[in-house]
């Protein structure tokens, strides 16, 4: 792609980011004006409540800054996260079918976070669970494919398979031991994802993390470039492999492990965007890190716009993401074998 079309995509898709977070803004059971949407950001409460004096204003600020402003930017956050680092996944291990989930990521991280809670640290412990756990997730996938002879991208993909898997069995096995009246509920419908209950020192914690590490991996997207032509090829020229491939790993890893602790389990989407993005971009990852993360954060602020405002009752996200992810990822099987 050339520069100015690159350019001209940037915009086009941050102008409708921007659009679709303030349509989303309006969406839901509690109608709020549009003037006093843009009001409340710069305005005082008092001072609004005196000039609509037929509202409550104090609702409705309460409303739209604790509710729905965190919860659309958890969105956004999760969305660009979750693409960046399966783009990253699937250059660095060059498999277009390769994403965290696959590797096992999310249920790694997912049960370290939960080992935590379940032990009483703080969401900082919670944090720090679940990222050990998600890299060892990843150590499990590489370990079993660089041991098993064949196919290493199909071993890889066996790998993470058999680290979902284990992983998976043992966040079983705490929500069989969890109380089945006060913790079992919560854990369940976190699993399946969501951000109904997302607190403000949650999101600004795990959207620092996020965003710093995109920030890097945009940085080294260069070098991303180069280990996708190969480890001989790269080492040619000048990358010290194994020292790249482990930072991108562990900034990867810290990237997927705080969207479980944002939102829970949300798969399909690090698999999916990717592909899309590579379809606009071409296979550079200079341009896809980045047009991969705006069109994820686009498909997440979306899809979580179904899920509390599409039905009677709002549907975990991760139920969506599935559904929608299990025919693209037919589709992206069958290109892949062609």
């Amino acid at each position: 792609m050339s520069k100015r079309k690159y350019y001209f995509t940037i915009a086009g898709l941050s102008a409708i980011l921007i659009i679709g977070a303030y349509i989303s803004i309006h969406m839901g059971s509690v109608k709020i004006p549009m003037s006093v949407t843009i009001q409340a950001l710069f305005s005082d409460s008092k001072l609004m409540a005196e000039k609509y004096p037929g509202l409550d204003i104090e609702s409705l600020l309460m409303i739209l800054k604790e509710i729905r402003f965190p919860r659309i930017l958890a969105a956004i956050i999760c969305g660009l996260a979750l693409s960046i680092s399966g783009a990253a996944y699937q250059s660095m291990f060059r498999n277009p079918l390769v994403s965290p989930d696959l590797l096992g990521v999310l249920a790694g991280a997912a049960c370290g976070a939960l080992i935590g809670l379940m032990f009483g640290f703080s969401f900082v412990g919670a944090q720090v669970g679940a990222f050990i756990f998600g890299i060892l997730a990843v150590l499990l996938a590489m370990s079993l494919a660089m041991f098993f002879p064949g196919n290493r991208l199909v071993m890889l993909i066996m790998g993470g398979v058999i680290s979902s898997s284990l992983f998976s069995s043992i966040l079983s096995i705490i929500k069989y031991a969890a109380d089945a009246k006060e913790k079992l509920p919560s854990i369940v419908f976190w699993l399946m994802g969501g951000f109904s209950s997302i607190s403000l020192e949650t999101l600004y914690l795990c959207s620092f993390v996020i965003l710093i590490g995109s920030f890097f991996l945009i940085l080294m997207s260069g070098q991303l470039n180069l280990l996708s032509m190969g480890d001989e090829e790269a080492q040619t020229l000048g990358v010290n492999v194994h020292k790249t491939r482990n930072i991108i790993i562990f900034i990867t890893t810290a990237i997927s492990a705080s969207t479980v602790a944002l939102g829970g389990m949300i798969g399909w989407v690090g698999l999916m965007i990717p592909h899309i993005a590579r379809m606009i971009t071409g296979p550079d990852n200079r341009q896809l890190l980045p047009v991969a993360g705006l069109i994820g954060a686009i498909y997440l602020l979306l899809v979580d716009d179904l899920c509390r405002c599409g039905f009677e009752t709002e549907i975990p996200i991760g139920i969506v993401t599935s559904l929608l992810g299990v025919p693209f990822f037919i589709f992206v099987t069958y290109k892949t074998s062609k």
